[in-house]
């Protein structure tokens, strides 16, 4: 007998920071909505309400252009605590149905409800139950796709925002995929998008068809990958204690920084703040990380793999301190910094074996 699908479902609350302050300040409801930094202070939109993004205000544009786009438009400063708070309880009604919860995120995440604790035989069902109680008890909407698989369940939670569902019955799959473009696969952004396009790849079924060296020649080792996707194909599991595989802190300056030494002195104080949070996490990093976006939005990064993980606080300044080198941080005005760690492991945890999985 062959092997029943999995019933997959991914839940992605609406315009989640957005829709926190509209339900909280009843004033900011029906009206548009950025949440982010102010544009004088060259902030960034963190999330727009539908109400803005009718104007085509969207996350992560300049607020000097949001406003441009939306002169209506009302900025509210982020509460990310009240946000942790809210997804929190947003979670807690996922579990309430199964314990293979994924967060992607504050305001997303997968189930695996092929077995649940409603013992619920369709997943459609659970997906209108779990919308009606984020509804019911937190006074939020939200979207949800249902499909056998994550990466169908992804793109159908999108299909009908807001307060959407849709559902991917496996026998609706390949209807479904023929519509698909390929910026609908996952890890498909601008720049591969324009890859295959150049090669005359438009749609799901051109990937699914194309030959194997070609598609290679265009995207390297995704090549494989998306062709499984264009085909309906994700074999990845729900897995509730993902961990976590990078941490990073950045800042965004409100005058360009064009001074090497407080470059170097934002460098170093973020890098430090960085080696506090794994630290707190009981964490160590491999790699280090540093972003640098200039003043005319260009972005660089730079990283370094060491052989040992650590979270000492003068080991990892030190080494993003050496990549800034690598830039032309000072000799080109700069509105941002960051540094991230990343293949990280637990105090205990062991480096892999030669032959086993690299981070």
């Amino acid at each position: 007998m062959p092997e029943s699908p999995r019933r997959i479902i991914h839940v992605d609350m609406d315009a989640f920071y957005a829709s926190v302050e509209q339900r909280d300040y009843p004033e900011l409801r029906g009206r548009p909505v950025a949440v982010g930094g102010p544009a004088e202070s060259r902030g960034v939109v963190a999330a727009a309400s539908y109400e803005a993004r009718a104007f085509g205000v969207r996350s992560a544009i300049p607020m000097a252009r949001a406003l441009r786009l939306c002169p209506e438009l009302v900025i509210v400063r982020p509460d990310f605590a009240r946000y942790r708070a809210v997804s929190q309880q947003v979670m807690a009604i996922l579990r309430s149905c199964t314990a293979l919860v994924e967060p992607l995120s504050l305001d997303e995440a997968y189930l695996d409800v092929t077995d649940n604790l409603w013992g619920e035989p369709l997943a459609s069902n659970v997906a209108k139950k779990l919308k009606a109680l984020i509804r019911g008890q937190l006074n939020l909407s939200a979207s949800a796709g249902v499909a056998p698989n994550k990466f169908l369940a992804k793109i159908a939670s999108g299909w009908k925002k807001p307060d959407g569902l849709t559902v991917i019955a496996p026998e609706r799959v390949e209807e479904f995929l023929r519509e698909l473009p390929v910026e609908a696969l996952s890890g498909v952004g601008p720049v591969t998008a324009k890859k295959l396009r150049a090669i005359g790849i438009e749609r799901l079924l051109d990937v699914r068809a194309a030959e194997d060296e070609r598609l290679h020649r265009a995207v390297g080792s995704q090549a494989g990958w998306l062709k499984s996707l264009s085909r309906g194909e994700d074999p990845r599991p729900v897995e509730p204690d993902r961990q976590r595989k990078s941490l990073s802190d950045e800042n965004t300056y409100e005058k360009d920084l064009t001074d090497l030494e407080q470059i170097r002195g934002e460098i170093e104080r973020i890098a430090r703040r960085t080696a506090e949070g794994l630290a707190k996490r009981k964490l160590r990093a491999r790699t280090v990380t540093i972003k640098v976006r200039y003043a005319d939005f260009t972005t660089v990064t730079r990283s370094h793999t060491g052989i040992a993980p650590t979270c000492d606080a003068a080991q990892i300044a030190a080494r993003a301190l050496a990549l800034l080198e690598r830039t032309e941080a000072a000799r080109r005005p700069v509105r941002l910094l960051g540094v991230g760690a990343h293949g990280l492991l637990e105090e205990g945890e062991s480096l892999p074996v030669p032959g086993s999985l690299p981070f």
